[in-house]
């Protein structure tokens, strides 16, 4: 007896939950939109993309939902829009009890800026890829010029921009990479009138410590003003120009 009241519930139980779920889908779907939310999660860090922008563009392209019925709107065409800003990371498009869809957004990360003689600006992402610049905002960070293509940006520049991300005491030191011909590099410091310069940028941490040794046994000894390059590309030893 007990055993037959237990499956009665069970299937009672279950028949309101079926109901309820085609009852309450049917009336959500009926339901229009209210409100359209963008929230830029990482806004604290960069300001690349900002949410008037973003409710512009899905309105752009027709996809703006607000007064629309639930059942007519398609969260991932507004997301796919979204993507097509070039700004942006990712985007996760979805819908609150309270009658909303929200838009929640992650910018791209730069981590070096570029100033090509001949690809123009650009910067390179965290995950090596080209992304542009912005007009809203623009970030600190290492800055290469010259002859720079986007695949030694995407690669030697870049692992190079990493160890300086990693490194702030080489950071600091750095204000400009120069990039000449066959990829020579060479970099304008922030302190002293003179230029390093490295050559490839093999072993660039190695040729980083030779300067390192070069600055306290002899720019601190015979002063910061006497040479106009010291030049890193020879194994084991520095090779220094006076002025």
């Amino acid at each position: 007896m007990k055993k037959s009241i237990l499956i009665l519930v069970s299937v009672v139980i279950m028949g309101y939950l079926i109901f309820s779920a085609f009852y309450f889908s049917g009336s959500s779907r009926d339901k229009q939109c209210v409100r359209f939310e963008v929230i830029i999660n990482d806004s604290n860090i960069t300001r690349f993309v900002d949410s008037k922008e973003i409710v512009n563009l899905v309105k752009r392209k027709d996809l703006y939902p607000v007064g629309k019925k639930f059942g007519e709107i398609n969260t991932l065409e507004i997301r796919d829009a979204i993507l097509t800003n070039r700004l942006v990371e990712s985007a996760k498009v979805y819908t609150t009890a309270k009658g909303s869809i929200v838009a929640s957004i992650r910018q791209r990360e730069p981590v070096l800026r570029v100033i090509s003689d001949t690809k123009g600006s650009f910067y390179v992402d965290k995950d090596r890829k080209i992304m542009p610049l912005s007009s809203n905002y623009a970030v600190y960070l290492p800055v290469a010029t010259g002859l720079i293509d986007e695949e030694f940006a995407q690669n030697e520049l870049y692992d190079f921009a990493m160890f300086l991300r990693n490194n702030p005491e080489w950071d600091a030191w750095v204000e400009q990479i120069v990039v000449r011909r066959n990829n020579e590099v060479v970099l304008i410091p922030r302190a002293g009138d003179f230029k390093i310069i490295m050559g490839s940028l093999n072993n660039y941490s190695d040729k980083l410590k030779k300067f390192d040794l070069f600055v306290k046994r002899g720019l601190n000894v015979v002063g910061w003003n006497r040479y106009s390059e010291i030049n890193l590309k020879y194994d084991n030893q520095v090779v220094a120009t006076r002025k």
